[in-house]
């Protein structure tokens, strides 16, 4: 029974209710009520929460390296690749040594009437380059055949002698003739038709003519009659004219000039004329 008394006594007082408006002598009181007002909402899902603010610029987000540094992949490089790599610098130490030690020294130029022997040396690529002779080692036809880029030289043969000469034997070609074509400056020619630009203008037979292009047969003919000292060659629709120190002969068809030829020596001082059936004579 003492138990149960003392938990009475500790036990809170129940609560009051609040008093009732309605009851008698109790005044009623006027409670304010506040006005609530909806927040606009963003659109979408975004809040505005989720992200700064528009005027508000995020800050720069720094670089982080995962891959391995300089040193480890230096490092990782297979062996052979760095043996390559040396010896190619070795190599082009070597080439850069053979050249400045290696030039060409002497050359040597025969056969040469008409271009000079600077003007051989340039012509076959053997000028300095860079303030240092050619090299040597280096030196072969690929250089060379600017020599065969001039009209005078026929033929050239280089020569290479270790350790630092080089040999070039030409073969030029001649002044033949000279050719006027019509209305054009006097061309020298040679014996194969090629021109050849500051050639001699005298002393030289003289090829002609007008009408259609003839000038290959003017130079067989002045070709097969140059032991009779040919002086002129003419040509015409009609045939070839062709002039000597001892007279002149005309035919109208090449293969019987060249036949008849012979004739010339046998009337000296006389005009001669050829046709494929005889020779004429005139006095």
């Amino acid at each position: 029974m003492a138990r149960r008394r003392n938990a009475y006594r500790d036990a809170p007082p129940p609560a009051q209710d609040p008093p009732d408006p309605g009851a008698a002598g109790v005044p009623p009181v006027s409670v304010p009520q506040a006005t609530l007002t909806a927040e606009p909402q963003p659109h979408g899902d975004a809040r505005p929460e989720d992200g700064p603010a528009p005027d508000e610029t995020p800050p720069p987000r720094r670089r982080t390296r995962t891959g391995p540094s300089l040193g480890e992949r230096l490092r990782r490089v297979r062996p052979w690749v760095w043996w390559t790599s040396g010896g190619s610098v070795l190599l082009l130490a070597a080439l850069a040594a053979s050249w400045l030690l290696l030039p060409v020294r002497s050359v040597t130029v025969s056969g040469n009437s008409h271009l000079s022997g600077p003007e051989v040396r340039r012509l076959a690529g053997l000028s300095p380059v860079l303030g240092s002779d050619f090299g040597w080692l280096y030196y072969g036809r690929w250089r060379a055949r600017g020599l065969l880029g001039s009209p005078w030289v026929a033929s050239a043969r280089v020569t290479r002698s270790f350790p630092d000469r080089v040999t070039i034997e030409l073969t030029e070609r001649r002044p033949f003739a000279r050719w006027q074509p019509p209305g054009g400056a006097a061309v020298t020619l040679a014996e194969g038709g090629e021109a050849l630009p500051g050639g001699p203008v005298s002393g030289l037979p003289l090829l002609s003519g007008w009408g259609p292009d003839r000038l290959n047969t003017a130079l067989t003919a002045a070709r097969a009659l140059s032991r009779y000292t040919v002086q002129s060659v003419a040509y015409t629709p009609s045939g070839v004219t062709v002039k000597t120190a001892s007279g002149s002969v005309w035919s109208g068809d090449l293969h019987s000039l060249l036949k008849y030829a012979g004739s010339i020596s046998m009337y000296p001082n006389q005009h001669i004329n050829i046709y494929p059936w005889g020779v004429s004579v005139q006095e």
